[in-house]
């Protein structure tokens, strides 16, 4: 769990899901509010897979 917490790629995805939803709350609802969803939901997605190879791979993430 650590490694997650700390984890810059974890970090720097989350300040974007705090961006994506200040955006749904404050701008237009149309097709590209999904995309940003659907952005952000992948950079979630490779940022966990990132932190789980390097972990398996016993390399940290250099920062």
């Amino acid at each position: 769990m650590r490694k997650f917490i700390f984890s810059k790629v974890i970090i720097g995805a989350l300040f974007g899901g705090y961006n994506t939803v200040q955006a749904t709350r404050q701008g237009p609802r149309d097709w590209r509010l999904a995309l940003m969803w659907i952005s952000w939901g992948l950079t979630v997605a490779i940022a966990v897979g990132t932190v789980i190879k390097q972990a398996d791979t016993g390399n940290e993430l250099k920062g």
